[in-house]
């Protein structure tokens, strides 16, 4: 039992710091700069969340997973999705089998780590064939529920959504996702270093640095931490200001936004706020736990009116505005 090896909860967390910083070690192997993206798919994971990976292709978005997925030792599953993809393809589906019976056969959906590669290429309704993986951790099919293993994460990756042959993601669907992480252009020297390295007849080998029992136990230990009551009330305080038309909304958000965020932002910001402490060596987070993670929190739940792209606002600007 991975309980045992700790002799309290504050080993514990020390103990989750020495691996997250072994993780990102093995992952800088293969993957050279995107530290805040590894960082926060990192923090998706311990919190029990999924992640989405927006940027424009040959930025290494599958890469990234591929890589942790190794690190991390679980079972790993990629879905390309495609236009023709049906929601069967994902899932899976009941067939009759030789004995006149029928017998239901698992999709790749039954894994740890999902890769979703360029979700939003495939029509909403095969989109939204993850949905009750994603929040259940189950399925069903033909009215008999299905239990996913754990640990279980979808990271999916997207193409902006200004490119040909993509749908938009359902506002359901993004709000199953923690995280909404852009990946940018890598710098001039980090680009040197990639040319490097992918060029050569050199394969780094990924050594694994947790396993599904210990990824579990760490995911509880998140749980377990102590929040400040005035972290709770920035956090709430923060999603309340971006609702439109209400009490306790923001100028701004009156001007810029069609609607805010629900109370599903402010759990993932006090979870997200726990995580980010932890991996600092913190024992509770503070405020500004809750501010390093609200960006890609809060980016794919806020709606911005035509105001708001008439004079040119930003999704950033407008939650920098929030924050201030």
């Amino acid at each position: 039992m991975v309980s045992e090896r700790y002799k309290s909860d504050v080993e514990a967390i020390d103990a989750l710091v020495e691996k997250y910083n072994s993780l990102k070690s093995e992952i800088s192997k293969i993957i050279v700069g995107q530290d805040e993206v590894i960082k926060y798919i990192i923090i998706s994971i311990f919190s029990r969340g999924h992640g989405l990976l927006v940027g424009v292709p040959g930025l290494a978005k599958t890469l990234i997973v591929n890589t942790i997925s190794q690190a991390l030792g679980l079972s790993y599953s990629r879905i390309q999705f495609t236009p023709d993809l049906m929601p069967s393809d994902i899932i899976g589906a009941e067939i009759l089998d030789e004995n006149r019976k029928f017998r239901f056969v698992k999709g790749p959906v039954f894994a740890n780590i999902i890769l979703a590669d360029e979700i939003n290429r495939t029509p909403p309704k095969t989109q939204s064939a993850l949905l009750e993986a994603m929040q259940e951790k189950a399925i069903t099919v033909a009215g008999n529920t299905h239990k996913l293993s754990e640990p279980f994460f979808v990271l999916a990756t997207q193409n902006p959504i200004e490119q040909e042959g993509t749908y938009p993601l359902p506002e359901a669907q993004l709000d199953r996702f923690m995280f909404n992480i852009w990946l940018d252009y890598p710098s001039f020297e980090e680009e040197i270093n990639i040319v490097k390295s992918t060029t050569q007849d050199i394969m780094p080998e990924i050594e694994v640095v947790l396993d599904s029992e210990e990824i579990i136990f760490f995911q509880k230990i998140i749980r377990k931490v102590p929040v400040p009551d005035n972290v709770y009330q920035y956090a709430v305080n923060l999603t309340t200001k971006t609702r439109p038309l209400s009490k306790e909304a923001h100028p701004w958000a009156d001007k810029y936004l069609t609607w805010g965020v629900g109370p599903r932002a402010s759990q993932y910001l006090i979870i997200g706020a726990k995580c980010n402490a932890v991996i600092n060596g913190k024992y509770a987070p503070d405020i500004e736990d809750v501010n390093a993670v609200a960006t890609p929190i809060l980016r794919h739940r806020i709606v911005r009116n035509y105001k708001a792209e008439a004079e040119g606002q930003s999704v950033e600007m407008i939650i920098d505005e929030f924050l201030k």
